[in-house]
């Protein structure tokens, strides 16, 4: 069986309410004329919808006097993408919305649809996607490139992949990632950064030609309606004209100084069209009506405040999106039938005695210049004219006035006039500087930074403000107001070492915290430094799992959906006497004899409750005793006893680390550090049964690995348990429990002389095999137990081991999972803290068989515990050693131990033998010390702390321990020597 796709768990914590709009730059512009709605793409991964309240069909040539427009307005967005969005485009006559994302998906969104569905994935890349082309407005397919050096085309309607083209595969080349892309049913065109252009069949995939010139990235692809000439923007500051048949280029067009971003025009022979550079200049240039292309006019239209990456037009204006989050709106400009405004040191030249009197004035040809029609609309200004190439000159005639100069004189006195104006008109300007509209957006974070708590992460967003906040209540803890990061970070951080356990991410102008099986049980903090005032009656040194808790009230409303939908199954069992089954064998025995080889046992003499234990193996504290380490001898193993204490166990409970007891300890009944904590009453509400099990007699393991072992040998200590693997009930409560890969078909045979029955129970790899197995537990349970008395075995956490946490309801939840075919993530589900109630049928499919196993049993996934090493001695040999015999003082422990446990376990060694503790005694961190690099260690300090932040180097820890003085009697018993008496050894 293959192995499955690696899942994730992720939530995106939600920023202050605001109205819509988008956090981070925008990417992407499409526009719908009919419907009067601007689409943007921003690379928050949100796509917006905005009411334009404008005539796009309108003719560009109106009256100066038209009223002015209304103001744009929000109408709806939806978080498309976990990525940013690259690149939208309009088809199927405007009704679809198809967007390309650098989470290498492809998705189409249908904003008018009556379902009103969310974006559905068509297609997916390798790498990053970054551009979009479509045929035609009517076409029912779509092409994407991306930066795995592919072109694929898209079924609109669902079907896959149609067509897929390998750029660059015949010439074995790296450089074959297409940012730019543009198709007509014939052909197609794909740019990048390897400079050349390539041009294919759409219908075959084959290469048609490649056409080289540029010397830079190719950023943008314009193709004619007819399918014969290409126009291509390059970062090397050019916009190129290309003959198809032809196979070159036609024109060089130098009208940028700066790189070429952008190129746009709906007109069908690419008459007139628009481009946009790096610096924010918006550039219209008109070929209409000349002989040649370069002798057009191209006008500085508007100009932004930084590049300019996307431009788009609809009836009498420009829209360009940049890396702001607002999108600017701007008059266009009518460049047909134009004058032109005589900049003021010219028109000194013209009073003079010596200039000519004229006029300026664009004609379409030096034959017939179109009569001024007064009054229509105000002359360009001169000095906003670019010119088109090197070789071109200036777009308008340079014409004496008829009763001052005679027309031979025109040539030369054009000349002189174009040489005057080149020396007069200075810098560029551009004819708009203020848009006629901003469409605002939010402010978005840009970055982060995980506190040492793990708990904790500051941000900054693009407005300079920084906040700190919770990953554990999803929301901002604090708001700094516009500082510096890097001086509010030592304000806020601590001096701690807790484990990786989440990914966050600002990459979408959110926070975005991601949940791996892997790691997210790694991080733990202990009960005691929860701020919160609660209720809740924890245990000594108990420990709260930071994805446990989490990942129990982001689906909390899906336990409660799944804990009602169990209790109507169990309301439908039935006694197995009225169940029809074909599989069931006739007179079949109730039970069978197991071979079973019985240890000797002992109990407890002080306890006549106590369960049942190995003999010789001492009780130990779950998960935080310590252990002799290398060179060392080994430690025998312990029994966690888990029926006396009814509180959830940590996740390393069943790894107890420990160390042979001296004779001291040995006497000791009580008291000692690492001996298992008195039981609490516990707030969970334990499911237990109406019949009693017999007492089976079960040793846990020193450590996980042998635990793994041990039930190894179990399995297979005898050919019948090889062959029949049985569950046998047993009494369910709310703590946690460590799961060991799960099995995930289960099968029993039984056989005689004349046939043979096979019961098979397969369960599936997800959430929903974690419910099928609870229920193959009750038809278990229902062979011996009537159905009324079969209790829940839904057993979530309970508050003591997760605290209640009230999370935002719209908190947004996402389920993804890896696609190592096509080197992306796909998202398996989107909705919100409150919606994963009613979305259950579709999580119990998606969300992996963990995440079910968690919530529904509280189970996780079996890991190693992480020790540290360190070596104990006393301080200058005031107090006595804890080594062992052979000298050896070094030791290890779970990095989540703290210095008291330490204290604790050195005073348990150095008390006298046979002495009886007082309950009354003061705590051993309360006389004795902890030392570390000459520091004074704090009592609540973990080992993972201490090694990161104190000792701060490789190998093991050295740590030192001594008396404060509050029990001088420690240090005389080291003076004292044989034979002295106590009144000898104070006078020493």
């Amino acid at each position: 069986m293959a192995r499955k796709a690696r899942q994730r768990i992720s939530y995106v914590l939600p920023l202050a309410n605001s109205p819509g709009g988008h956090r981070l730059g925008v990417n992407g512009l499409a526009v719908d004329r009919d419907r009067s709605i601007l689409y943007t793409g921003g690379r928050d991964g949100v796509i917006c919808a905005w009411d334009l309240n404008l005539d796009l069909n309108q003719p560009l040539k109106t009256p100066t006097s038209s009223p002015k427009p209304t103001k744009s307005s929000f109408h709806s967005q939806v978080q498309a993408h976990t990525h940013w969005v690259n690149d939208i485009i309009l088809t199927q006559s405007s009704s679809a919305l198809v967007s390309a994302s650098s989470d290498v998906t492809v998705k189409v969104w249908r904003p008018h649809s009556e379902e009103s569905q969310s974006p559905t994935t068509i297609g997916l890349h390798s790498d990053y996607v970054k551009c979009l082309a479509s045929p035609s407005s009517h076409c029912d397919w779509v092409a994407s490139g991306g930066l795995d050096r592919k072109i694929r085309l898209w079924d609109l309607g669902g079907k896959g992949e149609k067509l897929q083209i390998d750029v660059g595969e015949d010439e074995n080349t790296a450089k074959g990632s297409v940012y730019a892309l543009s198709v007509r049913d014939s052909v197609m065109a794909s740019g990048g950064p390897e400079n050349t252009v390539r041009l294919w069949d759409p219908r075959t995939g084959k290469r048609i030609t490649k056409l080289v010139g540029h010397t830079d990235n190719v950023r943008s692809i314009l193709i004619t309606e007819q399918g014969d000439t290409v126009m291509t923007a390059s970062s090397d500051q050019t916009v190129k004209v290309w003959s198809v048949t032809g196979g070159r280029c036609l024109y060089t067009l130098t009208m940028h100084n700066h790189s070429v971003w952008s190129l746009y025009s709906d007109h069908p022979q690419l008459s007139v069209f628009y481009s946009s550079d790096r610096s924010g200049m918006v550039a219209k240039t008109d070929t209409r009506g000349t002989p040649e292309l370069d002798q057009g006019l191209s006008i500085a239209v508007a100009q932004e405040h930084e590049g300019v990456g996307k431009i788009v037009v609809g009836g009498n204006y420009i829209w360009t999106a940049t890396s702001s989050s607002s999108v600017n709106r701007w008059k266009d400009v009518e460049t047909e039938d134009v004058e032109f405004s005589i900049p003021e040191s010219i028109q000194k030249h013209r009073n003079s005695s010596v200039a000519p009197d004229f006029k300026l004035q664009r004609t379409t040809s030096q034959e017939n210049a179109p009569t001024k029609k007064t009054g229509e609309r105000e002359p360009l200004p001169v000095n906003s004219v670019l010119r088109m190439s090197n070789a071109s000159v200036l777009p308008f005639s340079w014409v004496r006035n008829e009763d001052l100069a005679p027309l031979s004189s025109g040539e030369s006195l054009r000349k002189q006039s174009e040489d005057l104006l080149d020396s007069e008109l200075g810098s560029l300007v551009a004819i708009k500087h203020t848009p006629e509209e901003t469409i605002e957006g939010q402010n978005g974070l840009i970055k982060h930074i995980m506190l040492n708590d793990r708990k904790r992460v500051l941000t900054v967003d693009t407005a300079g403000e920084v906040v700190l906040w919770d990953l554990i209540k999803c929301a901002p803890v604090q708001s700094f107001g516009k500082r510096h990061m890097e001086d509010i970070l030592p304000e806020v951080n601590t001096l701690e070492s807790v484990t990786n356990w989440c990914t966050v991410d600002t990459r979408t102008g959110t926070l975005a915290v991601s949940l791996e099986e892997n790691y997210c049980f790694d991080a733990e903090m202990y009960a005691d430094e929860i701020q919160e005032k609660n209720d809740y009656d924890f245990r000594e040194d108990q420990r709260i799992n930071f994805g446990r808790w989490i990942l129990r009230y982001l689906f909390a409303g899906l336990i409660d959906e799944e804990i009602a939908r169990d209790e109507i199954f169990r309301k439908s069992l039935k006694p197995p006497s009225d169940q029809q089954s074909g599989l069931q064998r006739v007179n079949r025995p109730t039970s069978i004899p197991m071979p079973v080889t019985s240890p000797t046992f002992h109990r407890n003499q002080d306890d006549e409750d106590s369960v049942i234990t190995p003999k010789g193996y001492p009780a130990t504290t779950p998960g935080l005793a310590i252990g002799v380490a290398t060179p060392g001898a080994t430690a025998a193993p312990s029994q966690t006893d888990t029926t006396q204490n009814p509180l959830p166990a940590n996740a390393d409970e069943h790894a107890t680390l420990e160390k042979q007891k001296t004779r001291n300890s040995q006497g000791r009944n009580s008291g000692d550090y690492f001996s298992a904590a008195p039981p609490l009453p516990s707030t969970a509400n334990a499911q237990t049964n109406g019949t009693h099990p017999t007492a089976q007699p079960e040793a846990s393991a020193s450590s996980p690995v042998d635990a793994e072992k041990t039930e190894k040998g179990k399995e297979g200590g005898s050919l019948f348990g090889k062959k029949f693997r049985m569950n046998f009930p047993k009494k369910l409560g709310r703590s946690s429990v460590e799961a060991k890969p799960i099995v995930v078909d289960e099968k029993s045979e039984d056989s005689d002389d004349k046939s043979s029955e096979v019961e098979s129970k397969v369960v599936e790899d997800n959430f929903l095999g974690s419910i099928q197995k609870i229920r193959y537990e009750y038809e278990e349970r229902l062979q011996n137990e009537p159905p009324e008395s079969i209790d829940s075995a839904i057993t979530p956490s309970g508050p003591t081991e997760t605290p209640v946490l009230k999370l935002p309801s719209m908190t947004p939840l996402i389920i993804s999972e890896d696609r190592p075919d096509a080197g992306g993530v796909a998202d398996l589900y989107r909705g919100t803290i409150g919606s994963v109630g009613k979305d259950a049928n579709v999580i119990e499919k998606c969300a992996p068989m963990w995440l079910g196993d968690l919530l529904l049993r509280n189970q996780t996934p079996h890991k190693e515990v992480v020790k540290v090493s360190f070596v104990l001695t006393p301080f200058e040999d005031l107090l006595p050693s804890v080594a062992s015999d052979d000298g050896n003082s070094r030791l290890n422990a779970n990095r989540m131990l703290r210095a008291r446990k330490i204290l604790s376990y050195v005073a348990d060694r150095i008390e006298p033998a046979g002495e009886i503790p007082d309950p009354n005694v003061m705590k051993p961190e309360d006389y004795l010390e902890l030392y570390c690099q000459g520091q004074l260690v704090p009592n609540t300090m973990t080992l993972a702390t201490l090694r990161a932040h104190i000792w701060k180097t490789g190998g093991d820890v050295m740590l030192y321990y001594k008396s404060n003085g509050r029990r001088p009697e420690l240090e005389k018993r080291m003076k004292r020597k044989p034979g002295m008496t106590n009144g000898e050894a104070d006078a020493n």
